[in-house]
């Protein structure tokens, strides 16, 4: 399992108050919080180092490249638009990041980057897909590159959505109000059908426009990982990977090769080693969705992370309904579990499968929620009981205000 520690980078501050700082990277893990309160901020940071420890395992860099002052913060923190978070040499100096993969361990402390291989068991390459929130208005804009947009990972997650809609052969079924989204791939238009209508999908509704994109790509790269064979789901161990680099710095120092037919040896080696694992980050999955659709939705993408064992969902989220989902989620798997010596067996898992879909039950060790605190910048992860988030959180706080707030205008009326 990973984990990532921050302190003193943008909006956060001390960080993690527990676990000597360190936030486990489990399976389900979210991030909830205020405006401000750097939920994003740490989705992208994983983020950016996952790919890092990726591209170092596969040989596409060396360590020294990625070391090189500067580097992080002039090239690859400007992917999603976090270089400015530290925006002094002094502030710059007081920011720690350390993360710890299956692979590598990656520090940035004092203004610099260290590298140290990790050298411990085995590596599940991973396919890795930020989804950023601003994907609600793809269904308007599908090519952003050549809109100057703002952050090169919206341009990659138009770059995946068009690859899914490109492999789309007839309708597909969407996981909300039994609808479904069809591609016309001549006219390049995308369209919603429903019992009774069929309209483009730029003159749906702002939820569908939000979810098309998101569902889409996920169910696009969390098959492309599930659909290889056995044979080629082949998980780096450390020799292999030490043998792997070994040879990608052969080629490097092979001064009788060109630049690109040193990227393109290197490209073929790395085919030796297919992704295994497909890591979803997701800013705001709940983005326009009603209540239930925002279940349909959520279950629909623990159903992909399923698909795998090293797969991960990585979310940040307002929605106080979706960690109630997910309680539910932890719940169902558990009586599940509970109902294994269960003679019913089967009507059980159908009678829990109507509540919770089999394929997106969590189990309790899997789910982590981190609640981040905007006016101090530190982060606590939710007390749980049996693995279920306790309801004692910012969401659920923040409903009961409300209702305190109309008992007092009650207390108003009843004294007018």
């Amino acid at each position: 399992m990973s984990k990532i520690k921050i302190k003193h980078f943008g909006p956060i501050k001390e960080g993690y108050l527990e676990n000597d700082g360190w936030i486990d990277i489990k399976k389900v893990t979210v991030f909830i919080g205020n405006q401000g309160s750097g939920k994003s901020t740490v989705a992208k940071l994983v983020s950016t180092f996952t790919w890092i420890e990726k591209a170092l395992t596969r040989g596409d860099y060396d360590s020294k490249h990625f070391e090189r002052k500067n580097k992080l913060k002039n090239q690859y923190l400007t992917y999603h638009r976090i270089e400015n978070y530290f925006s002094s040499s002094e502030n710059r100096e007081n920011t720690l990041i350390e993360y710890r993969g299956d692979s590598f361990h990656i520090t940035f402390k004092d203004g610099n980057l260290y590298i140290e291989d990790a050298k411990n068991g085995y590596y599940p390459l991973p396919q890795i897909m930020y989804v950023p929130a601003e994907r609600n208005f793809i269904a308007n804009v599908k090519k952003a590159k050549a809109l100057n947009l703002t952050s090169d990972s919206l341009i990659e997650f138009v770059t995946e959505y068009n690859n899914a809609l490109n492999l789309m052969k007839g309708g597909m079924q969407l996981p909300i109000n039994k609808v479904t989204v069809e591609y016309h791939k001549l006219n390049d238009i995308v369209y919603i059908k429903g019992k009774d209508y069929r309209i483009k999908l730029t003159e749906a509704s702002s939820g569908f426009q939000s979810l098309v994109p998101l569902y889409l790509v996920s169910l696009h790269l969390g098959n492309s990982v599930k659909h290889q064979s056995e044979n080629e789901k082949k998980l780096m161990t450390s020799e292999q990977r030490e043998r792997f680099r070994k040879q990608v710095q052969a080629i490097f120092n092979n001064n009788d090769l060109t630049e690109e037919q040193k990227r393109i040896a290197i490209s073929e080696e790395a085919k030796k080693f297919n992704k295994t694992a497909f890591i979803n980050i997701v800013e705001e999955p709940e983005q326009n969705l009603f209540p239930s659709s925002q279940r349909q939705m959520l279950n629909s993408l623990l159903a992909i992370n399923n698909i795998n064992v090293g797969n991960k969902l990585i979310m940040t989220t307002h929605s106080p309904y979706l960690i109630n989902y997910l309680t539910l989620a932890v719940k169902a798997y558990s009586l599940i579990d509970r109902s294994m010596n269960y003679k019913g067996d089967e009507d059980f898992k159908t009678a829990i499968s109507k509540i919770v879909p089999y394929d997106s039950i969590v189990r309790p060790n899997d789910l982590a929620v981190y609640e981040l605190n905007e006016n101090d910048g530190t982060i606590i992860l939710l007390e749980s009981y049996k693995g279920m988030p306790s309801d004692e959180n910012y969401l659920n706080e923040a409903l009961a205000e409300s209702n305190e707030l109309f008992a007092q205008l009650l207390e108003i009326q009843q004294a007018v």
